[in-house]
């Protein structure tokens, strides 16, 4: 089967386009790509169950992908444990070729079949986990072969991919499928497919986070305190749900350290 990823969008002579029309390209193509993750919202719910069903069971989620595909998954599992305070093994990026593909990509690290499960295992995955194994082609071996060992295994498994009918579909336990159609520069899937990866793994992440109730409102009341910025905010956060002064507030969060442990703290008057 064609893959839409790989398939030529018919311009020609991008070489020759000035300045403005390259970038009037590419942001007529990105604004194909929310529509498209639209479309596979159905399919990405029963996923997005699953992620919180799993962290509420105690169980972890895995992330394992290649190239930009497994950078993404990196992003993602990392900005968790700041903005919505869980501990930093619950959500894992893993990817082909180890942590320093992250910077510099290793040759064929996507082609080995075997190594995205010794890399789950050295992770220590095990049954009731989750693992999502991230691919725009759908099928990079290293990504599909972890997906089909994990299922194997008695592991929950997904698949977020931008073609249809892909390997990686057929192997997930639940599969996403986000067709973007062919990038602007032929098989640069860094491009419309990372950002149709990034926009649902926000979604799933974040949907997650807020079933879990690490989320209030709007407001991020278990995100760790790690910069002034993070400070100021939990700070207003603290006086909006209270009431107190400013210095008030910043007391009951150098006790607590914690905007939800604060204002329960405060409304208690301890």
């Amino acid at each position: 089967m064609s893959k839409t990823t790989e398939s030529g969008s018919g311009r020609r002579g991008l070489e020759t386009w000035s300045t403005l029309d390259l970038l009037q390209g590419i942001n007529a193509e990105d604004k194909k790509v929310a529509e498209a993750v639209e479309k596979a919202i159905p399919a990405m719910i029963p996923l997005a169950d699953a992620f919180a069903e799993c962290l509420k069971n105690n169980r972890r989620v895995f992330y394992i992908g290649a190239g930009t595909s497994g950078r993404l998954g990196v992003v993602d599992a990392s900005e968790l444990p700041p903005t919505y305070g869980i501990e930093f093994d619950r959500v894992v990026g893993i990817m082909a070729g180890g942590d320093g593909a992250i910077r510099k990509a290793v040759e064929f690290a996507e082609d080995n079949v075997e190594q995205a499960w010794k890399d789950l295992l050295a992770q220590g995955a095990g049954s009731g986990d989750l693992v999502i194994g991230i691919a725009a082609s759908g099928s990079t071996p290293y990504v599909v072969s972890g997906i089909e060992r994990a299922r194997k295994e008695g592991l929950r498994t997904g698949g977020i991919t931008m073609n249809q009918g892909s390997a990686l579909a057929k192997a997930a336990e639940f599969p996403v499928e986000i067709v973007v159609g062919p990038e602007f520069v032929r098989g640069s899937t860094r491009m419309k497919s990372g950002t149709a990866q990034k926009l649902a793994l926000n979604m799933l992440s974040t949907a997650a986070m807020i079933r879990l109730g690490r989320v209030k409102d709007e407001k991020m009341v278990d995100m760790q305190l790690t910069n002034h910025k993070l400070w100021q905010r939990a700070v207003d956060m603290v006086i909006e749900e209270t009431g107190v002064a400013p210095e008030v507030a910043r007391k009951a969060l150098e006790k607590w350290a914690s905007v939800r442990k604060a204002v329960e703290g405060l409304r208690q008057g301890l």
